[in-house]
């Protein structure tokens, strides 16, 4: 069955993105050239592009976590803005924020 292995989102600035996901979820990245960088788990990795020419439109990518009430935490201290005040859902809860670049993520916690 096919599956989403990867994402790519258009940046502004490679190090400020790669700081804020560090900080808000512990992912690390690898850089290549000096507008892209991206995580390399060999599960779904997050690319981030920076060059003008190379930018795509982005989706709302979700991300899981064990604890959503400390992600959201960790999101707001990395200096993310909540767009969606956690809510529940069937089967978990979740919320949406945006980065410093305004995309707009949720992360989800699974019940």
């Amino acid at each position: 069955m096919a599956r989403m292995n990867y994402l790519e989102l258009p940046v502004a600035d490679t190090a400020r993105a790669k700081a804020f996901y560090g900080a808000a979820f512990g992912w690390a990245f690898s850089d290549f050239g000096p507008t892209y960088a991206a995580t390399v788990t060999g599960d779904t990795d997050v690319g981030f592009q920076a060059d003008d020419a190379q930018k795509t439109a982005a989706a709302l990518p979700v991300i899981e976590v064990e604890d959503v009430d400390a992600a959201l935490a960790a999101v707001e201290a990395a200096g993310g803005q909540v767009t969606v005040a956690t809510f529940a859902f069937p089967g978990g809860r979740r919320f949406h924020f945006a980065d410093p670049d305004g995309h707009e993520l949720a992360v989800m916690q699974v019940a």
